[in-house]
């Protein structure tokens, strides 16, 4: 069973639906028990870093989740859910993630053409740097779709894709079963179900 993180910030019952549609069962919840007792768990998130971050860390579930990745568990972040497994956000100011995935989140603006338009939304490429578990059903050169004004950086090291947006910008990362995807796999079609069909795969320490 898939938790799918309830913090009051997220594209919640869109993701439940791409899970039913692959057949995999997946639950909306800010149960702590039912989030421990999960095979893997989704943190989505749309919004303000500092804002989600505080809900995170004010309802307990943020120190559920560092348990439940330091205990192995397949974690799955997801746009602004990918980010807060980072170090520290520095978007309109400076704020504390979870500490998941080393690295910083800072302004697109700081590395595209200013001709660029902000937010960066739209359908791009992956292009692979590295193997990971995450991709084992798609290629490099699939499409998927990005709303951000906000990336990852200082984490070559976890780095799985980029995409190219004027700059090429983190799109996939890894820490052992920490993933993270900065677009939206829901939102991405065909590639998007063969991503999270191939998270359901993944399993933690027995």
């Amino acid at each position: 069973m898939i938790a799918i993180v309830d913090y009051g910030v997220g594209n919640l019952f869109s993701l439940k639906s791409s899970f039913s549609a692959i057949g995999a069962e997946a639950v909306v919840t800010s149960d702590k028990a039912v989030i421990e007792n999960a095979d893997q768990i989704i943190l989505p998130g749309v919004g303000a870093f500092g804002d989600a971050s505080k809900k995170l860390y004010d309802s307990g579930l943020g120190e559920i989740l560092i348990n439940e990745a330091n205990a192995d568990k397949p974690i799955m972040g997801i746009c602004l859910g990918m980010q807060l497994l980072f170090d520290k956000s520095f978007e309109y100011g400076e704020h504390k993630g979870l500490g998941l995935i080393h690295g910083n989140i800072k302004p697109i603006a700081d590395v595209i053409p200013e001709s660029f338009k902000i937010p960066h939304i739209g359908w791009n490429a992956l292009n692979f740097k590295k193997d990971s578990p995450i991709n084992k059903y798609i290629n490099s050169g699939d499409f998927v779709y990005f709303v951000h004004s906000f990336y990852a950086t200082d984490c070559d090291e976890f780095t799985v894709a980029t995409a190219e947006y004027g700059a090429p910008l983190t799109a996939t990362v890894q820490n052992k079963n920490v993933f993270g995807c900065q677009f939206h796999p829901e939102k991405s079609g065909e590639t998007g179900l063969k991503i999270l069909r191939a998270f359901t795969e993944i399993r933690g320490a027995d």
